[in-house]
């Protein structure tokens, strides 16, 4: 199957030493895993900042066709609750501008508690995307949010496939066409479990149905290392078909 366009990754790109043998012996932890993957998620970025040179040092470290996916701070989405944030928006911005054309896209992740309120949301679409133009990917956990559709096709925003869901529109990706975005977290046990061979293959075969410009498969269930044997195992599959 033809990878362009497809990014398959990990929520950060750390080596385990019980995997460390499927990656290069040398280079730094990205280096090395950016040779066996096509994508990551950056989601130290939603801790705390990084400079725009750590972005450019990370982009320069990568492949030509390797993505990053870029998860906004935690200030803009969880403390001021997309309200009054244009400088932090500004800041962020300026710093991930670094990935250049290795930034695939931006993911907003939203706090349980924030519910779906049309003013505020609409303005802080309008505001990323007169500032941003990659494609934008939006992980509500508010029921609330399925009220949303009709905005976020207006600013072409992407909802993504979760698992476990949170809402009741979150098993299948939503929203903007440009890109398709599933965030795997591991299941029955969130962060932890594996996926079975059942569960990738059944993945694997959805995905090679899907029509995007862009298509994202993240595994953040990076606990205990299992992230990296899905994504890889999900590689494989892919491959083969």
């Amino acid at each position: 199957m033809n990878h362009s366009r497809i990014y398959i990754g990990c929520a950060g790109w750390s080596i385990g030493r019980d995997f460390a043998a499927q990656f290069p012996a040398q280079g730094t932890h990205l280096q090395r895993y950016a040779l066996k993957l096509t994508g990551v998620e950056v989601n130290s970025s939603f801790y705390r900042p990084h400079r725009r040179t750590t972005y450019e040092r990370w982009a320069q470290s990568v492949p030509r066709d390797f993505r990053f996916s870029v998860k906004i701070p935690k200030r803009i989405t969880h403390d001021l609750r997309l309200a009054g944030c244009e400088a932090e928006v500004e800041t962020f911005l300026e710093q991930c501008s670094g990935l250049g054309e290795r930034l695939g896209c931006l993911l907003v992740q939203l706090p349980p508690s924030l519910a779906f309120e049309q003013t505020v949301t609409e303005h802080f679409f309008r505001m990323l995307r007169e500032r941003c133009s990659e494609p934008i990917v939006l992980e509500p956990r508010h029921e609330s949010w399925v009220n949303a559709r009709q905005l976020l096709a207006r600013y072409q925003i992407a909802q993504a496939a979760v698992d476990p869901s949170r809402i009741s529109t979150d098993r299948t990706p939503q929203g903007a066409s440009v890109v398709k975005y599933w965030r795997l977290h591991g299941s029955p046990r969130i962060y932890h479990s594996p996926y079975g061979p059942d569960y990738l293959e059944a993945l694997a075969t959805q995905l090679q149905t899907v029509q995007t410009e862009s298509l994202w498969c993240i595994f953040d269930n990076t606990a205990n290392g299992v992230a990296l044997a899905d994504a890889l195992a999900l590689l494989g599959l892919l491959d083969s078909n």
